[in-house]
This record gives structure tokens, C-alpha cells and sequence, in this order.
């Protein structure tokens, strides 16, 4: 299949849960506000940060926490900034799915801490390939919004930062399409991590969709409506 072979990996389609529980953009972003303090300790924990959600809610209310590394600190710092940023983007109706986007997010999410933030490494043709696959052959916003993260995570069009800048994308598309964004909880960080070393080394995302949609705040009702789904319109996304 010409997405596959486009974004270099793949994955069950018909796995993959059509239609998620819309609502309207300023709920989705009412709700991702309201989040922001879980959802950076939650990404600072994937990068083995070792600052607790209470110091990180502390720190988020401008408050320094003594006897942290700098970097730990910055680290969450980008990650709340990069959070802000993209909840405005979503807000004003200005996120795209675009490499200007992508290393816009990256410029704050990794900046000091990668060789170079907000610059691609020489994988344009890549990226331009795997986007244009992306837009013409997946209409779903779930599916699109998965598939990007793990393009990104994958292809590492960045020197580090990846994985972080291309779950904000990854969120950034769910919330324009009026789909709460999916934070992987920091109780799963283990489960997260072995799951996307088998992605890397068999280049099947089946596992990691279905990882995916069991962190997204509706999971029990995305696997009910799926159930309860005939087959057929299930494989082309028809939500019951």
C-alpha cells in the first residue's frame, strides 16, 4: 500500500476505531486546559523527568523547586509552554498538519536540550511523502492523528524531541477535529515504552493504535461503540 510503504510502517486498519466522541472546540480545549498540569508530568515522566506532579504543579504556578537539576526543570517548563502554545493554535483555528507547525512546537518543546530545536535534519522528501499519503488516504482524525505521532517518532525528523513534538501534533490534530487530546499516564510509561520499541523494530503499529485509544478519556465507550459496530461499517469509519 503506497501509505505504508510512504510513512514506513504499518498497521490493521480495520482495528482502528472510525469515529471517536466529538464535541465542540472550546470544550476540547476547556478540557486540555484544565489538564495541562497532568498532562506535562505525564510527558516528563516518558523522558524519565524526575520531578513529581505536585512539584510540577508547583513549578507550573511559577514557583522554583530547590534540589532539581536545571534541565529537569526547563524540560518541564518547555513542555508547559509548548502545551500553551499549541492550545492557542487549536484556539485562534490555526494549527496545521505541516512541517511549519511541526517545527514550530519543536522550538519549544526541546529547545536547549536538542543539538539544534526547530530545525529538521535533511528528511524533507520524507516527511513531504509520508504527509501527503496522510492527507489523501486517511480521513479519520484519530487514525491521522495516531498515525502521525508515530510517523514522526519513527522517521526522527529532529535530533531529539520526537516522540514529545509529534504527540502534540498527534493532539493538535484530535482537538481541531473536536477530539479530546490523549495523554499516556504516567503509570503506563513502562507499558508505553515497550510498546514502541516492538513498533520500531517490526514496524507494525497495530499494538501502539490500540495502546493509543486505551489512554484516550473515552476509551470505554470508543470499545462500545466498536462492539456494537457492524464490521463493514467499521472499516470505513462509519460511527454507529
Amino acid at each position: 500500500m503506497e501509505l505504508f510503504s510512504a510513512l514506513g510502517f504499518h498497521w490493521n486498519r480495520s482495528s482502528v476505531p472510525g469515529m471517536l466522541p466529538t464535541h465542540s472546540i472550546e470544550r476540547v480545549a476547556f478540557r486540555f486546559h484544565r489538564m495541562l498540569p497532568e498532562f506535562v508530568w505525564d510527558a516528563s515522566v516518558l523522558e524519565g523527568n524526575p520531578f513529581t506532579y505536585p512539584e510540577v504543579k508547583t513549578l507550573l504556578d511559577g514557583v522554583t523547586i530547590g534540589g532539581r537539576q536545571i534541565s529537569d526543570q526547563e524540560q518541564v517548563l518547555n513542555l508547559a509552554k509548548s502545551s500553551k502554545h499549541l492550545l492557542a493554535l487549536v484556539k485562534a483555528g490555526k494549527f496545521s498538519m505541516d512541517k511549519a507547525t511541526f517545527t514550530e512546537l519543536h522550538s519549544l518543546v526541546a529547545r536547549n536540550e536538542a543539538l539544534e530545536w526547530g530545525h529538521f535534519r535533511d528528511l524533507n522528501r520524507v516527511f513531504s511523502g509520508g504527509l501527503q499519503a496522510l492527507q489523501d488516504e486517511v480521513p479519520q482524525p484519530f487514525e491521522k492523528a495516531a498515525a502521525f505521532f508515530l510517523f514522526g517518532a519513527l522517521q526522527q525528523f529532529f535530533f531529539d524531541g520526537n516522540k514529545r513534538t509529534s504527540r502534540f501534533m498527534m493532539n493538535g490534530i484530535l482537538m481541531s477535529a473536536g477530539i479530546d487530546a490523549i495523554s499516556v499516564p504516567a503509570a503506563k510509561a513502562q507499558e508505553f515504552n515497550e510498546n514502541m520499541v516492538r513498533f520500531y523494530l517490526e514496524k507494525d503499529a497495530t499494538e501502539m493504535m490500540a495502546f493509543l485509544v486505551d489512554c484516550h478519556p473515552d476509551a470505554a465507550q470508543i470499545h462500545e461503540n466498536k462492539k456494537n459496530t457492524p464490521a463493514g461499517e467499521r472499516d470505513h469509519g462509519i460511527a454507529p
